[in-house]
């Protein structure tokens, strides 16, 4: 998923408010016509992620800021890694650092968590999904990230899919009366179902559901789920996924494995932007 021009400057707008407001007062004492030039550098190994909302932070702070990439969204880096160089009026790089920063180190740590789960089922033809637990105002940017990494996206919202899940299913009555709702109010849209148990499952492959997320199964049961459903379904394993566990997980046969751990534990890379002596 790649996130539009419109979102990013919009996302770089509000961030900019929240950290500038009405100006930047300690930026001040630098005097005006005084320019500058600063590198940003990688701490750590990391998957750096995040290009177009750290210009966008200073496109929409100051114009006549030019930032020069080394390297590219997706690319894996050593630490000490020089990412970018970034020229203009002192005071705009000194106001804008925080907030570029931000967005860099935030995203880069959802695309290196992403990289790292996506390797842990390389080879299985299995893949890793992300889900909606993401930080508020931040979805298109943590989705971007999440694909980055060699990730896939989930639904973008409410919008964009059904997913029938255990309250909708209590609010229709039963399994078949919600996918058969769907079906008539939406004609040709692919239906997913979540389900806990292997009858839940039985139940959900009678509607016709076109996709079944399997919650908190175990691998025997995820196993048994694969066998029965066969190729009339997808199948996506879910619920309180850990890391290590993943490889197993995917020796199931099992299509997806969703992890909220991608977007909701996120962790920003440590990076740093040093101003180089005039």
């Amino acid at each position: 998923m790649t996130a539009s021009d419109a979102t990013i400057r919009s996302d770089a707008r509000r961030a900019l408010e929240e950290d500038v407001a009405g100006g930047d007062l300690t930026a001040a004492l630098i005097p005006a016509e005084r320019r500058g030039e600063a590198t940003v550098i990688s701490r750590e190994t990391a998957v750096i992620c995040g290009q177009p909302w750290f210009d966008a932070v200073y496109a929409e702070l100051d114009p006549s800021v030019t930032v020069q990439w080394s390297v590219r969204d997706g690319d894996r880096v050593a630490p000490d890694t020089v990412l970018c160089s970034v020229q203009g009026p002192a005071r705009s790089l000194v106001t804008g650092e925080r907030t570029a920063l931000n967005f860099l180190q935030l995203l880069s740590g959802t695309a290196t968590t992403a990289r790292s789960y996506a390797d842990a089922v390389a080879g299985t033809g299995t893949r890793i999904l992300d889900t909606r637990k993401t930080l508020p105002g931040l979805r298109a940017a943590q989705k971007y990230a999440v694909a980055c990494g060699g990730c896939a996206n989930h639904r973008h919202g409410l919008f964009d899919a059904v997913l029938i899940k255990e309250n909708h299913i209590l609010a229709a009555g039963s399994i078949a009366a919600a996918v058969g709702e769907c079906r008539r109010i939406h004609p040709g849209i692919a239906i997913q179902v979540e389900v806990e148990n292997l009858d839940e499952l039985d139940e959900a492959l009678t509607a016709g559901a076109d996709s079944i997320l399997l919650d908190n199964f175990s691998l025997d049961d995820l196993r048994a789920a694969r066998r029965i459903a066969g190729a009339q379904a997808r199948l996506e394993a879910s619920g309180n996924v850990e890391e290590q566990g993943l490889a197993a997980i995917a020796a199931t046969g099992v299509d997806f494995i969703s992890v909220g751990a991608i977007t909701k534990h996120v962790r920003a890379i440590d990076l740093s932007m040093r101003f180089l002596k005039a």
